[in-house]
C-alpha cells in the first residue's frame, strides 16, 4: 500500500495514547491534547492556525484521531468530558501501522454503509476540516463569534455576573491595554478580589505573548485576571498563564465557554431526546 494516502491526523494517534498512559490512564481533552503537542513538538505558530470554522488545525487534527481510536476500542467513548484509556488501550504497544489499520477499517465499514443505503450517526465526511463531533443545531460558538465586539464583550460581562461575579464593568476603552472589563469577586465575608477580565472573539489561538502582555496591562490593578476567548489556547500561552511568581491568569476557551453557557443555561434552551436502547430489544428478536 506504497500509494496509501495518510491522513494529516495519523500523527497523532501514539501521541494521544501515551499521553494518557503518562496521565495515569484518563485525562481531560485538554490536557490530553496539550501534552501530545508537546510531545511533537508543534510550534506555536503551527498551533495558532484554524480550519474555516475557526477551530484550531492541531486540535481538529488531535479530535479526529480520538474519534478513530474509540472506534478501534483504544479509548472508551464519550461524547464529552474525560478521555480514558481502555484495557486494550493500556495493555498494547501502539504503533502508527496500528493506526493506519484502524482506518482502513473505518473507511471499509463508511464504504459499505454507503452501499447498503442505511444512514449511520458515524456517516461523516472524512475531512480534518469537519468537526468530528457535530451538532445538527446552531452552533453557540458560531453565534458567540458573530457578535460586534462590544456585544461579545457586553456577553462576558453577563456570563461573569451569572458566575457570582459582583460590580462588573465593561471599560469600553481600546487604548487601555487590552483590559476590557473588572470586577470583583467575593470568595466569602471577609475575603475578595479585584479582578480583570480580557474577552477575545477570536478565530485563532491566543499566544503565550499576548498573555504576557495582559498580565503587563493588570500589573498592580487587580489580583486576578481572566482571558476569555472564542478560540484556543497554544500550550505555550498556558504554561505562561501558570508560570511560578507571575499574577495568575485563568484562560476560558470556546470549549470551556460554550460548557459554562450550558451550564448556567445562558442563551440556550435544553432540550431531552430520546435515544433507542438496542440492548433492551434483543431478547425479543
Amino acid at each position: 500500500m506504497a500509494n496509501e494516502i495518510k491522513p494529516q491526523f495519523l500523527k497523532f494517534f501514539v501521541p494521544i495514547i501515551d499521553s494518557l498512559k503518562d496521565l495515569g490512564g484518563s485525562g481531560t481533552p485538554s490536557e490530553v491534547i496539550d501534552l501530545a503537542i508537546d510531545k511533537l513538538s508543534i510550534s506555536e505558530k503551527e498551533q495558532q492556525a484554524t480550519i474555516k470554522n475557526g477551530e484550531s488545525r492541531v486540535r481538529n487534527q488531535a479530535q479526529w484521531a480520538r474519534l478513530y481510536l474509540v472506534k478501534g476500542g483504544y479509548i472508551s467513548s464519550s461524547q464529552r468530558g474525560i478521555w480514558t484509556l481502555t484495557k486494550k488501550g493500556q495493555e498494547d504497544k501502539f504503533s502508527e501501522e496500528m493506526a493506519m489499520k484502524i482506518i482502513r477499517e473505518q473507511r471499509k465499514a463508511y464504504r459499505l454503509s454507503k452501499l447498503n443505503k442505511k444512514p449511520k450517526l458515524n456517516q461523516q465526511k472524512e475531512d480534518v476540516e469537519d468537526q468530528p463531533e457535530l451538532f445538527t443545531e446552531t452552533n453557540l460558538l458560531e453565534v458567540l463569534r458573530s457578535l460586534p465586539p462590544d456585544g461579545f464583550e457586553k456577553i462576558c460581562q453577563r456570563l461573569l455576573r451569572e458566575s457570582g461575579f459582583q460590580e462588573v464593568k465593561v471599560t469600553g476603552k481600546s487604548n487601555d491595554g487590552g483590559i476590557d472589563g473588572y470586577g470583583i469577586l467575593e470568595i466569602n465575608p471577609f475575603v475578595s478580589f479585584n479582578v480583570l477580565f480580557q474577552s477575545k472573539r477570536y478565530k485563532g489561538a491566543v499566544s503565550a505573548s499576548q498573555v504576557r502582555d495582559f498580565r503587563g496591562a493588570m500589573q498592580g490593578r487587580a489580583d486576578k485576571g481572566i482571558i476569555i476567548t472564542t478560540g484556543s489556547f497554544t500550550s505555550e500561552a498556558k504554561k505562561e498563564a501558570r508560570r511560578d511568581g507571575a499574577p495568575p491568569i485563568e484562560l476560558v476557551d470556546g470549549e470551556k465557554l460554550v460548557e459554562m453557557f450550558e451550564k448556567l443555561q445562558l442563551g440556550v434552551i435544553p432540550k431531552i431526546i430520546y435515544q433507542v436502547d438496542e440492548d433492551f430489544f434483543k431478547e425479543y428478536f
